[in-house]
C-alpha cells in the first residue's frame, strides 16, 4: 500500500497520539522558541526512534526507513543545487534586474493595488523567492502606500499575493521544485498544470485589487525612481539579457528534462555576463558557489540581488532532506498507515481525495507553521490515495502547492507569516483579508477536484 513497509501496525489512538506529540514539539519549537525547523525536526527524529526501539522494532530497520525516506528527495536535491547556480548566473547575466526594472515601469499611481500585486508577481518570478520580494519590493510599496495615505493592510495583501503567486509559478522557487519532486513530477509539466487553478486566482486577484484601488491618488513615487536608478546603475539592464527565459520557453515547449533546462539556461546565463563584462573564471565559479554580490551602494537593490549560488540552497536541502527522513520513519512505524487506515474509507473519489489532502496542507500549515513540512508530508501521505481514484501525480503536486505553499504567508504564527508581520510591519490578521490569491488557492483546487475539471488521469 505505501512505498515503505511498515515494521509495526500501531492502533489508531496509539498513531494519533504520536501524530499530537510531533505536532506540539514541532509547533512550540517553532512558535514559541523561534527555532529554525532543523532541530525540532532532530528532536522529532529522536522521539520515532526511541518510539521505534521500545515498539521493539530493530534500529538497522529504523535506519532503513529513514534512508528510504531521505532517498525520496535525492532528486528535488539536484534540482536544488542547479536552482541556486541559475539565479547567480541570471543576476550577473542581466536577466533577474532586467525582469524587475520592467516591471517597475509599470508604476502609476491609477490601479495603485493592481500594479504593486502585479510587480510583486513579476518580481517573484524573477528571483523565485517570495519572502525576498517581500522584504525588498514590499518594503517600498508600503512606503509609497503610506506617503499616498491609503489602505496599508490591502497594500500588505497585495504584496503578498503578488510574492506567493510569483514563488508558486517560478522554477527557480524551492517549494515549486520540492513540490514536483516529491510525487516525481516534471518541474515544468508541474508549473503547467498549476496554471488551471493559479491563472483563474491571479485574474480575479487583479481584478479585485483593481476595484480596490483608490483613484486620483497622486505622490512623488520617489521611492520607485530609486528602484530604478539603482537597478540601472548595475550596467545590467538590456533587452538582449531576457534571451535565457527565451531559450527556457522555447526548451519546455520541447519538453527537455528540467535539470538539463536549468543547466543551458544557467550557461546562457554566464555568457551573457561574459558579453557585458569579461570576468575571471575564478570570480565566475565562486559566484555559482556563493551566490552574486550586488555592490551599486543602494542597500534596496544590493538586498534585493545579493542572492543564489549553490551554499544558498544547503539550508533548504538540509531541511528537506531530514523532513524525508522523518517521513520515513513515520512509514517505517506504520504511523501514517494507521491513521490513513482509518479515514481511508472517506477517499473513494477525486474530490474527497483533494478535498483530504488540501485539508492535510492546510492543517499542518496551521499546526506546525511550517511550509516545507505541508508540502513534503502531504505528498508522501497521499501518494498512494491518488493512485487508487485514478489521479496522476501532478494533481497532488498541484494541491500540495494551492494548499501548501500559498497558506504559509496566512497563519500568524508561521515562518512565514512572522517574517512578514515583522519586515511590513503589520499584523499577519490586518493584511490576511486582503490577500486574495492565497484565499483563492485552496477554495478553487477543492473546487475543481469535486467538479472533475483539469484533472489528469493516471495512465494506465
Amino acid at each position: 500500500m505505501f512505498r515503505i513497509e511498515a515494521k509495526s501496525n500501531p492502533r489508531f489512538l496509539e498513531a494519533g497520539f504520536i501524530i499530537l506529540l510531533i505536532i506540539a514539539a514541532m509547533a512550540i519549537s517553532i512558535g514559541v522558541f523561534q527555532a529554525t525547523p532543523h532541530i525540532p525536526i532532530v528532536l522529532v527524529i529522536s522521539i520515532l526512534i526511541a518510539y521505534g526501539l521500545m515498539k521493539k522494532v530493530p534500529f538497522r530497520e529504523l535506519e532503513a526507513g529513514m534512508i528510504a525516506g531521505a532517498s525520496a528527495g535525492l532528486g528535488a536535491v539536484f534540482i536544488f543545487f542547479f536552482i541556486g547556480i541559475l539565479i547567480s548566473s541570471w543576476i550577473m547575466g542581466g536577466t533577474i534586474p532586467t525582469l524587475i526594472y520592467y516591471g517597475f515601469l509599470t508604476v502609476s499611481p491609477s490601479f495603485f493595488f493592481a500594479i504593486v500585486f502585479l510587480i510583486c508577481s513579476i518580481v517573484g518570478i524573477s528571483v523565485g523567492s517570495s519572502l525576498t520580494t517581500v522584504a525588498t519590493v514590499g518594503v517600498a510599496f508600503m512606503g509609497i502606500a503610506g506617503a499616498m495615505d491609503i489602505s496599508l493592510a490591502i497594500t500588505a495583501g497585495a504584496i503578498v499575493s503578488g510574492a506567493f503567486f510569483g514563488d508558486k509559478m517560478s522554477p527557480l522557487s524551492d517549494t515549486t521544485n520540492l513540490a514536483s519532486g516529491t510525487v516525481g513530477v516534471d518541474l515544468f509539466e508541474h508549473i503547467k498544470n498549476m496554471g488551471w487553478t493559479t491563472i483563474p486566482a491571479f485574474i480575479i486577484s487583479f481584478v479585485l485589487y483593481a476595484i480596490l484601488s483608490p483613484s486620483g491618488a497622486d505622490t512623488s513615487f520617489e521611492t520607485v525612481e530609486h528602484f530604478k536608478n539603482g537597478l540601472l546603475s548595475t550596467g545590467h539592464i538590456h533587452w538582449y539579457t531576457l534571451l535565457p527565459i527565451v531559450v527556457l520557453v522555447i526548451m519546455t515547449f520541447y519538453k527537455a528534462p528540467a535539470l538539463i533546462t536549468l543547466a543551458v539556461v544557467s550557461m546562457v546565463g554566464v555568457g551573457l555576463a561574459y558579453i557585458q563584462e569579461p570576468l575571471a573564471l575564478t570570480n565566475v565559479f565562486n559566484m555559482l558557489f556563493e551566490g552574486y554580490v550586488s555592490e551599486t551602494g543602494n542597500k534596496e537593490v544590493d538586498a534585493l540581488l545579493t542572492r543564489g549560488g549553490m551554499n544558498s540552497m544547503l539550508f533548504t536541502i538540509a531541511l528537506v532532506l531530514l523532513a524525508l527522513t522523518m517521513g520515513g520513519l513515520l512509514f517505517t512505524l506504520g504511523i501514517i498507515q494507521s491513521i490513513l487506515g482509518k479515514v481511508e474509507s472517506l477517499f473513494k473519489s477525486a474530490g474527497s481525495v483533494i478535498t483530504g489532502a488540501a485539508i492535510t496542507g492546510i492543517g499542518i500549515n496551521t499546526l506546525i507553521g511550517e511550509q516545507y513540512l505541508s508540502i513534503l508530508l502531504t505528498g508522501e501521505a497521499f501518494k498512494s490515495q491518488f493512485a487508487k481514484v485514478g489521479l496522476a501525480p501532478k494533481n497532488l503536486s498541484r494541491v500540495m502547492e494551492d494548499a501548501g505553499t500559498v497558506v504559509n504567508p496566512l497563519v500568524p504564527w508561521s515562518v512565514c507569516g512572522i517574517f512578514i508581520a515583522s519586515v511590513l510591519d503589520i499584523p499577519t490578521t490586518s493584511y490576511l483579508p486582503f490577500t486574495f490569491f492565497c484565499l483563492l488557492g485552496p477554495i478553487l483546487t477543492v473546487a475543481f477536484g469535486w467538479s472533475g475539471k483539469t484533472l489528469t488521469k493516471l495512465e494506465k
